[in-house]
């Protein structure tokens, strides 16, 4: 199998360790600086092209605010995402709020931040104007084709079985609504297909929006300003995966736009994008420690991490390379070949907390260091509490080697603190607050 290589080394893992304890999520400040400045010159030939970073994916604001450093805008879908943005002063058009399922207080939110709201369902206009106003002069609308999505290389994902987006007929009638209500200039939404690693998503995405809201525009005499490509370009979490060319996909974006839009005299429309894995999810890891083992019917290492710091082995049986980095004092392990067989499990109260399983790895022993890779995006943003347990750190490693603190760990103390309206739970507050 291929080499999957951490952004950080055994030495300066060590040091890191040694200020910050086990577990936490660091994050690699110079490749996510690196692909933001790849991504934008994928889309340059597009003048009005905006990524709008999934802020689900990970809603740290200190590594938003390194993305809105190169204009990047944030696509939200809740209010206390809306919040991270205003706090960080992004508002107006540099929100798309893509939402579904959604609470009246969080339309009045994006309303008041003047963010761009995606409708994802054609009831929405009429709710949201009866709870947050006049339709907004831009708006957009989200598309669900229906059955299959393929490509030559297989079935990508089911959008026919998907909550999100509206049929084509309740889009067209969508349109009209909005055109009728006053807005000026609308916008055409579409995710199709999840963590895609092949250069051929997007482009295949575009054509068919590029031909839908040439129909539109026809059709409905709406004005299309920009068209959102959404999120779905994944990232090779196996090491024997071919990473995707973003310089490649928006080449391939280019030709469809010249093809499709550009006869159509819409060849200004704006593009965006909100892709959260593909900017963040290589420049991340979970870092944790070996601390048991035990042999039974099979060889378990057990970490101090566990599934409420990354669930998607447990949620989706999703693979994680693991990298096994050895501890101060000891060899460098990255390099070693695999010689054993581990389950590497957390200490969670299910038989599904496993970070991998029948697992090929060097030599493991208590004490050492272990990265899980790719954790920069859908890792401490998806954690929970499940058995009590506290999630943890975020470290961000800087460009010039040193390390901040961007999100300190859990406490018992924050555990329990919201159940204060009690007395056993400010007497458990209080004694969390003697042992933290």
């Amino acid at each position: 199998m291929p080499a999957k290589h951490p952004f950080v080394t055994k030495d300066q893992l060590v040091t890191i360790a040694e200020h910050y304890p086990t577990p936490f999520h660091l994050y690699d400040e110079a490749g996510i600086r690196a692909n933001v400045e790849a991504v934008l010159d994928a889309f340059s030939w597009n003048p009005g092209f905006k990524e709008y970073f999934a802020v689900k994916a990970n809603p740290n604001p200190r590594l938003i605010s390194i993305l809105a450093e190169y204009g990047c805008g944030c696509d939200c879908s809740s209010d206390t995402e809306l919040m991270i943005c205003d706090a960080l002063d992004i508002r107006g058009s540099d929100i798309m709020f893509s939402s579904n399922d959604t609470p009246a207080d969080d339309f009045r939110f994006a309303r008041e931040l003047g963010a761009i709201v995606n409708f994802d369902d054609i009831t929405h206009i009429e709710f949201f104007e009866r709870v947050a106003g006049p339709i907004p002069k831009t708006v957009s609308c989200r598309f669900n084709p229906g059955g299959l999505f393929q490509l030559a290389n297989g079935i990508m994902d089911n959008p026919g079985d998907s909550k999100y987006g509206m049929t084509r007929e309740q889009l067209f009638e969508a349109y009209r609504m909005l055109v009728d209500r006053g807005a000026e200039n609308l916008g055409l939404h579409a995710f199709l297909a999840s963590n895609t690693v092949t250069n051929d998503y997007y482009p295949a995405l575009a054509r068919i929006l590029f031909e839908l809201a040439v129909d539109l525009a026809r059709e409905t005499g709406a004005h299309i300003g920009f068209i959102n490509l959404s999120g779905g370009v994944g990232i090779p979490y196996r090491p024997d995966q071919v990473p995707n060319d973003i310089h490649a996909i928006g080449e391939g974006v280019r030709r469809a736009f010249e093809e499709v839009l550009v006869p159509a005299g819409m060849g200004d429309v704006a593009l965006c994008a909100e892709m959260g894995r593909f900017m963040m999810g290589p420049y991340g890891c979970l870092v944790t420690r070996a601390i048991h083992e035990k042999h039974i019917y099979k060889d378990y290492v057990g970490v101090d991490a566990n599934a409420c710091d990354l669930i998607r082995p447990a949620m989706y049986d999703a693979y994680h390379h693991i990298t096994v980095m050895g501890q101060a004092g000891g060899p460098d392990k990255s390099g070693l070949p695999a010689t054993r067989t581990y389950d590497i499990v957390g200490n969670l109260c299910e038989n599904n907390d496993k970070f991998a399983h029948d697992r090929a790895l060097p030599q493991v022993d208590i004490g050492d260091l272990l990265v899980i890779h790719d954790t920069g995006a859908h890792g401490y943003s998806m954690g929970y509490n499940y058995n009590g347990r506290l999630r943890h750190a975020e470290v961000l490693l800087r460009t010039d080697g040193s390390c901040e603190l961007i999100r300190r760990a859990e406490t018992a103390a924050d555990y329990f603190a919201t159940l204060d309206i009690t007395d056993t739970g400010r007497a458990l507050i209080a004694r969390a607050a003697r042992t933290s």
